[in-house]
């Protein structure tokens, strides 16, 4: 049996929760606003139903995971806590005296409960409809943006990843106890990466039954961190660095090597879409996807907020066919022209014809691209090669031994134009206005609940992590909102 009594706690100190407690406290607000049971159906699928032992109430195992990612601890911390904090147990739906689970349950529940599901899209939508429910959502507009995440082993080897840990774990030793320094395992000099397993395996030993001060929180975040590594993702240390993480670019000199989290979000503050990407995906081409997948949640989209990177053609022409209206600023190159040395060449209306600087003109024009077909239309305009050759201020102008000597014209579209319009309007300047906000949930996402790096390697450990994330984040903002 996977479904367990999750309402009814039979203890004689059940009594205590309404005591210690509080009817304001977050986690009891989420559980008296949100049924967990889709839980049992979404992952019935997932267990084997008439053979073998009960198997750990999967809503329980499910709000470890949504603990940890507000709370931002580990599989070992996040259940030692549970032994403790009343209002944990609660949440879990334990009696006050029952025992926790090992935490190494987490990652099988992970690994084997949670592979192959669209955690992501079903844990947003299950908070766009309860926001929706609380008459919360009123807005039709989604403001969209992108965030990364850097990579857990980013592009160190994983050797390097283990003797980092291991080093910050012996530091926080020798603080609290000088002396064991002469009692430590001797470090591993070798560049064999089960070397330093090994050498790792018997740290963790010697802090444990030796040093004496294994349970002091100082020593404990560390020393989990370090035995998680070595034993959750030992695969992946062996297999090297993350698979499948990339390298992308927050700027023209700034780079990370991770993955991309391309959000969709109300004004409200309500996350109602994410797509997780790796590291070098484009921003602008995951809007339609957003806005599907916003609608698919329960949202009427009839505005979409984003930066430039958003407005590229094809994204105007998708608005445009779904009756949105798009607030995302043209490139400058657009706006502006991307003409080169324009102080050089003039066009001659009469003639219809670009002349050079030195008073020659083009003899020919011919239009490259088709229209409302993927980039703009260009004009080139085409001069003779062979006065080229001998002008006197062919230098800088024309390459020697080139055979022609063309100059091109790129032209708006009428999609461009009527973007160009829209945009100087004092509406898509209010509205644009907006877009602070989705900046300020990236900023919460990454400081408040750890989404600045991976906690696991590989493209599903990180949709599983911003599934989490997400979840949570949404679920604190329906709460406040509601008060």
């Amino acid at each position: 049996m996977i479904r367990q009594q999750q309402t009814l706690i039979l203890s004689p100190y059940a009594a205590l929760y309404d005591i210690v407690v509080p009817k304001d406290n977050m986690l009891r607000k989420i559980n008296e606003w949100l049924d967990f049971t889709f839980i049992y159906e979404e992952l019935e699928a997932k267990y084997c139903l008439d053979n073998g032992r009960n198997a750990i109430d999967p809503i329980r195992m499910f709000k470890y995971l949504l603990l940890k990612a507000i709370f931002e601890l580990s599989d070992v911390d996040i259940v030692e806590r549970s032994k403790y904090d009343m209002s944990f147990k609660y949440f879990l739906g334990m009696a006050p005296e029952d025992t926790v689970i090992n935490p190494s349950s987490l990652t099988k529940f992970r690994k084997l409960r949670l592979k192959d599901m669209n955690l992501l899209d079903m844990l947003i939508g299950k908070t766009v409809v309860l926001a929706v429910e609380q008459n919360i959502l009123k807005s039709n507009s989604i403001i969209v943006d992108a965030t990364h995440t850097k990579a857990r082993y980013n592009q160190k080897s994983p050797q390097e990843i283990l003797q980092d840990q291991a080093r910050k774990l012996r530091k926080a030793v020798y603080t609290m106890n000088e002396s064991a320094k002469v009692k430590m395992p001797v470090k591993n000099t070798t560049n064999v990466l089960e070397d330093e397993i090994a050498y790792c395996q018997k740290l963790i030993h010697f802090i444990e039954t030796e040093s004496g001060i294994a349970q002091v929180p100082k020593i404990l975040e560390p020393l989990n961190l370090l035995k998680e590594t070595v034993t959750d993702d030992v695969e992946q240390l062996r297999l090297a660095t993350d698979p499948d993480a990339r390298v992308g670019h927050k700027s023209a000199d700034s780079a990370f090597f991770g993955y991309k989290t391309h959000l969709a979000m109300t004004e409200e503050r309500i996350i109602t879409a994410a797509v997780i990407t790796t590291g070098e995906k484009n921003d602008g081409k995951q809007l339609e996807r957003l806005v599907e997948k916003s609608k698919a949640a329960g949202m009427q989209v009839k505005t979409v907020i984003g930066d430039t990177a958003y407005s590229e053609k094809d994204n105007i022409v998708y608005s445009k066919n779904n009756d949105i209206e798009l607030v995302s600023r043209l490139n400058p190159n657009i706006t502006q022209g991307t003409r080169k040395k324009e102080d050089e060449f003039f066009f001659n209306k009469d003639a219809g014809m670009y002349v050079c600087k030195a008073g020659h003109m083009a003899f020919r024009k011919a239009r490259q691209g088709k229209k409302d077909r993927g980039k703009n239309q260009r004009d080139t305009y085409y001069f003779d090669v062979e006065i080229c050759k001998k002008c006197p201020l062919k230098e800088g102008c024309y390459i020697e031994g080139a055979k022609s000597k063309t100059y091109s014209v790129t032209l708006t579209s009428d999609a461009h134009s009527e973007q160009m319009l829209f945009q100087e309007t004092e509406y898509f300047k209010t509205k644009a206005k907006e877009r602070y906000k989705i900046e300020a949930k990236n900023s919460e996402l990454k400081h408040a609940h750890g989404y600045d790096v991976a906690t696991s390697s590989g493209l599903f450990g990180m949709q599983l992590q911003g599934a989490m994330a997400i979840f949570a984040v949404n679920l604190k903002r329906i709460l406040k909102l509601a008060d």
